[in-house]
């Protein structure tokens, strides 16, 4: 999830009442309404950070291969290039839905607060960032014609991407929008809160629905955010009870369900989509709580999970002038050479991008351009900082 840090410091009277409150739950014990969702970098959330870490670098990866791998002319006879591309693919049902899950069980503490702080603190944050964004984007994009990507060529597309259509930067589009559906419906039920999400998320992936730029992303998943805030102690003792078992059963599911969806064509087949997708975050949740144990592996992808923004925001604008650069270099490279980058140019150009955007992040700050990356106001952006 991409957190933003946006309460206030506490007033001098707020430690007393905070202490007060304190001793009180530890006489009668939390409440479903005042159990805290993991405080980012505590060891109850590593495996969330973890898991967002991976999914941070599996978007970049994928767009590294679609919008940059895939158009060089690589001529080395052998289709290693179609192997990234299928296993990229491979993906796609765990990277947002995952990702949108992790961003519930964080938001959950946030949605509870009034309107007047869930709509200045997340909703006007996420716009905001995502329309400074779409702005920069627009610009630097312009200057990469070459990479396939969703980019704005008038000032009516860029109304549109704005309003009704968003761009690559989606996810704090939908952010906004689902903060505004989360707290809308949190005295609702939850299966009638539930159930409709996943009937959108199921019209929308089997094509029923006009899904123009980024928005069949936008439908389905917000059933995944919903679940994630709505479900979070349920989720939360899933990761923590995780053991060697349930991964291999979880992993097996998920390979058997994509395998089964691929030979019988059934991606678009109603339903389809969400219920793989379920099984993919089943799955990530059980092998990120898993990964756990090998603080080695666990503890980069956790740092790097919990500084998602900056990464989100800035590597579409690196990888564009990153493209801009390598295409026709690579593309004129003889057969022999290129044999001998060809698999691992993803993921050079993945650590490279993700490289690049956390420099970027750094200098960006060393600048005092903390505005950035939250919505102006000092401790805001202080705490971006």
């Amino acid at each position: 999830m991409i957190q933003q840090t946006t309460e206030s410091r506490p007033t001098e009277r707020e430690p007393d009442a905070t202490r007060v409150r304190f001793r009180h739950r530890q006489r009668t014990g939390p409440t479903p309404a005042t159990v805290s969702a993991p405080a980012a970098g505590s060891p109850r959330a590593q495996w969330a950070d973890a898991a967002k870490g991976v999914c941070i670098v599996l978007v970049v990866l994928w767009h590294v291969v679609v919008k940059d791998y895939l158009q060089i002319d690589w001529r080395i006879g052998v289709p290693v290039p179609g192997f990234w591309g299928t296993l990229g693919e491979q993906f796609l049902p765990l990277r947002m839905p995952l990702f949108f899950t992790i961003s519930g069980v964080f938001a959950a503490n946030a949605a509870q607060r009034p309107w007047r702080l869930v709509a200045r603190g997340r909703i006007a944050g996420f716009l905001y960032l995502y329309a400074v964004w779409l702005l920069i984007h627009t610009a630097v994009l312009a200057a990469a014609p070459q990479l396939p990507t969703d980019r704005a060529t008038s000032a009516l597309g860029l109304l549109e991407q704005l309003t009704i259509t968003p761009s690559n930067l989606w996810y704090l589009y939908a952010l906004a929008v689902y903060f505004t559906i989360a707290k809308a419906t949190r005295r609702l039920p939850r299966t009638l809160v539930l159930l409709p999400a996943a009937a959108l998320s199921a019209v929308a992936a089997a094509g029923l629905l006009d899904t123009p730029g980024n928005r069949a992303g936008l439908y389905q998943n917000l059933v995944f955010f919903l679940a994630g805030l709505s479900l979070r102690q349920q989720i939360e003792r899933w990761a923590a009870t995780a053991n060697r078992r349930r991964l291999v059963l979880t992993s097996g599911a998920y390979v058997l369900a994509l395998a089964a969806m691929a030979v019988t064509g059934a991606q678009q087949w109603f339903g389809v989509w969400p219920a793989v997708s379920v099984l993919a975050v089943i799955f990530g949740i059980t092998a990120a709580a898993r990964l756990t144990s090998w603080s080695v592996l666990s503890d980069p992808l956790a740092r790097l999970g919990r500084i998602t923004l900056p990464i989100y925001v800035v590597h579409m604008p690196v990888l564009a002038l990153l493209h801009r650069l390598l295409l026709v270099p690579v593309s004129g490279l003889g057969g022999s050479a290129q044999g001998l980058i060809v698999f691992g140019y993803p993921i050079l150009l993945t650590g490279l991008v993700i490289g690049l955007s956390l420099a970027v992040h750094r200098a960006l700050l060393a600048v005092r351009a903390g505005w950035l990356f939250a919505l102006p106001g000092r401790r805001r952006v202080e705490a971006a900082r």
